[in-house]
């Protein structure tokens, strides 16, 4: 229990650490190592990355890829639909939006079937893909070659977590109560 609750109090506080969306730097050289290191510059990222591991780790291990590869999936077609378009208004709100949706469903996971949860996984992964569309610069295959390896690796760290954390009954409403908090937070800034 005392792992559990060090865990509870340092997520805050890693999360906190990081700055939101479209407000932090990472893109202005457009290299694989700006990519790789991007992902966990921002709290709304981070956390969305992390939580698509957990959302993995309330599922069967048959079932349990499928929720970042479809994350990966539409992050990568979000991220050439944002450098083809553009900036979309309201896009931070969105993107701040789907960190709440993201813990929801965690809270949420017993009842909510896996294709409806696995259209969520993918929305939100084409709306921070194309917030990293409209910011980014430089080499673009280099940078979300680096983004998405750094992301694939926050989704199992995020697995790894959740497999211990959901030992728990608790557990798993609590990290989604925390995302929850999270997405609030980012909303209100």
């Amino acid at each position: 229990m005392r792992k559990f609750s060090k865990m509870m109090i340092a997520a805050p506080a890693l999360l906190a650490s990081a700055t939101p969306a479209l407000a932090h730097p990472g893109h202005d050289d457009g290299t694989l190592l700006s990519g790789l290191i991007h992902p966990f510059t921002g709290v709304d990222h981070l956390a969305a990355m992390v939580a698509v591991g957990l959302w993995a780790a309330t599922r069967s291990s048959r079932q349990a890829w499928q929720a970042p590869v479809a994350f990966m999936a539409a992050l990568a077609a979000g991220a050439g639909l944002g450098v083809a378009v553009g900036a979309v208004p309201g896009l931070e709100t969105m993107v701040a939006a789907s960190v709440l949706i993201l813990g929801a469903m965690l809270v949420m996971a017993a009842q909510l079937p896996s294709r409806l949860a696995l259209g969520l996984i993918a929305a939100t992964g084409l709306l921070h893909g194309m917030a990293h569309g409209v910011e980014a610069t430089g080499s673009l295959p280099a940078y979300f070659a680096g983004f998405l390896a750094s992301s694939a690796l926050l989704h199992a760290a995020g697995w790894l977590a959740g497999r211990s954390i959901f030992a728990r009954a608790q557990g798993r409403v609590v990290a989604g109560l925390a995302l929850g908090a999270t997405g609030l937070a980012l909303l209100a800034a």
